[in-house]
């Protein structure tokens, strides 16, 4: 009985010290990120290299952001989230990281100028939201969904401010949007409004006039 309440306790303690490393994490973020003003979140898959189309496109939609006065956020690992960094950091720009400690793939790349290190990815997710002004979401994986959905979500629900929310990559997405429209929208489970959240810009030229129009810097 005695060793059935210290391993209860043991636990309960370990729960208390997790509370204190997941406010840590939110005060890191918020630290860092406080200075950091009219930044695009930029997402996209880890495993694109830089001969990929979309790599190339990362790279200069993020360098037309910065000369523009714009911040560049991204997941801080390979792939398209390295080509955005280092476009915005060769362009001379805020170049955010925000890396999660993961297993595999996720290491962080060598271009952001302002980098933060998560554990938690609720934590890091909440940081892409508050500090971004636009997404622009580029061809990816389960994660790339994820931030496109729950933005998409919050923005349905008013629960943060409305913003744009660019998907980059017609020929990718375009399955997705036609079962969204044919599918969810069809059968009721969203309303055209809804739908109309979304939009699908290739050029990155034309994302950045898209996202000026909306803010003035």
């Amino acid at each position: 009985m005695e060793e059935k309440q210290f391993v209860i306790d043991s636990l309960s303690i370990e729960e208390s010290w997790r509370m204190f490393r997941i406010m840590a994490e939110f005060v890191d973020g918020i630290e860092t990120l406080s200075a950091v003003r009219n930044a695009v979140t930029i997402f996209g898959s880890a495993r694109l290299k830089p001969e990929s189309i979309y790599y190339k496109k990362a790279e200069e939609l993020a360098r037309l952001l910065a000369q523009n006065g714009f911040g560049v956020i991204t997941g801080g690992g390979p792939g398209i989230m390295e080509a955005a960094n280092k476009g915005a950091a060769e362009a001379g720009g805020k170049s955010v990281g925000m890396n999660i400690r993961l297993p595999f793939e996720q290491t962080p790349n060598p271009y952001a100028n302002i980098q933060i290190d998560y554990k938690y990815f609720f934590i890091r997710k909440v940081m892409f939201i508050k500090y971004a002004i636009a997404y622009v979401i580029m061809p990816g994986g389960y994660g790339t969904m994820d931030e496109l959905f729950e933005a998409l979500t919050l923005i349905q629900t008013k629960r943060i401010r409305s913003f744009p929310l660019i998907l980059m990559g017609s020929d990718y997405w375009q399955g997705l949007l036609t079962w969204l429209k044919e599918k969810m929208l069809a059968e009721g489970m969203i309303l055209p409004a809804d739908l109309e959240l979304i939009q699908v810009i290739d050029e990155p030229q034309e994302v950045v006039k898209l996202i000026k129009k909306y803010i003035i810097i």
